[in-house]
C-alpha cells in the first residue's frame, strides 16, 4: 500500500481526493498549507500531491524546501493555463504536473505511473546497470557518475537509466514521455525537456568535454557514446 500526502488548502478537494485514493487502496494523509505539509512528510511517504497556490508557504517554496532534504516523488497540481507554474515546478524538481480541473482517471493514471518508477523494482539492490562512467542501481534507487552519488529525483533516475540502456540511440520526446513518465506527449508539454535539462546539470562533465546528452532538434535526445 502506497502512502500519499496531499498538500492543498482546498479542504473540499482534499477530502474528495482522500476518498477517491482511499477507495483505490492508498493510505492518504493531508495538510492544508506548505508548512504543515513539510511537517507531515516522512520516510514512509511514497508520493506528494502538491498544490501551487496556498497560504503561509506556497507550493513552489514548499517544493524548494522539500528538495533540500527529500527525493520523494512530487506531482504538482497547477491552475489550468498557468504554464509558468508547470515550468518552474519542473525546474525545482517536481516529477510531473497535473492542471486543474482534472478527472479521477487522469489523476490515478499519473499517480500509478510515478509509483511504478519507484516501487516495482524487481532487481536486487546489488544489481547495477552501467555505461561508461555511469552506474545506476535500480533496486537502491541510486545513481553514480565518476564515483559521485547523484542527487536525482525518481524521474531523473528513470530517465538516466533509459538513456544508458540505449546509448547512441535517438530517443524521441514521445518515446521518453511514454516510457519514463507513463503518459502520451501532448502539445506544448515541456516536462521531458525540463527533466533532461535538470539531469544534464547534475551529471559531471565528461573527461573529453563532450556533452553527455545531445539534443537533436525536432527529433529528440541521445546519450553520446564514448568514442573508445
Amino acid at each position: 500500500m502506497a502512502n500519499i500526502l496531499i498538500i492543498d488548502d482546498d479542504t473540499e478537494l482534499t477530502g474528495l481526493l482522500k476518498d477517491i485514493l482511499s477507495y483505490e487502496g492508498f493510505s492518504v494523509s493531508e495538510a492544508n498549507d506548505g508548512i504543515a505539509g513539510l511537517e507531515a512528510l516522512n520516510d514512509d511517504t511514497d508520493l506528494v500531491l502538491l498544490d501551487v497556490m496556498m497560504p503561509r508557504l506556497n507550493g513552489m517554496d514548499t517544493l524548494k524546501k522539500l528538495r533540500e532534504h527529500w527525493q520523494t516523488p512530487v506531482l504538482m497540481l497547477t491552475a489550468k493555463g498557468e504554464e509558468i507554474d508547470r515550468v518552474i515546478g519542473l525546474e525545482l524538481g517536481a516529477d510531473d504536473y497535473l492542471p486543474k480541473p482534472f478527472s479521477d482517471r487522469e489523476l490515478l493514471a499519473r499517480i500509478k505511473a510515478i509509483l511504478r518508477r519507484t516501487q516495482t523494482v524487481a532487481t536486487p539492490s546489488s544489481d547495477v546497470i552501467e555505461y561508461d562512467d555511469i552506474q545506476v542501481y535500480p533496486g537502491r534507487q541510486e545513481a553514480f557518475c565518476q564515483g559521485q552519488l547523484l542527487e536525482l529525483t525518481t524521474t531523473e533516475l528513470a530517465l538516466l537509466q533509459h538513456f544508458i540502456e540505449n546509448p547512441g540511440e535517438t530517443l524521441t520526446k514521445e518515446t521518453l514521455s511514454l516510457d519514463v513518465l507513463g503518459k502520451r506527449l501532448s502539445a506544448f508539454d515541456r516536462a521531458i525537456d525540463m527533466h533532461v535539462s535538470n539531469l544534464r546539470k547534475k551529471l559531471p562533465t565528461r573527461s573529453d568535454d563532450k556533452p553527455r546528452i545531445k539534443t537533436l532538434r525536432g527529433r529528440g535526445y541521445l546519450l553520446v557514446k564514448d568514442a573508445s
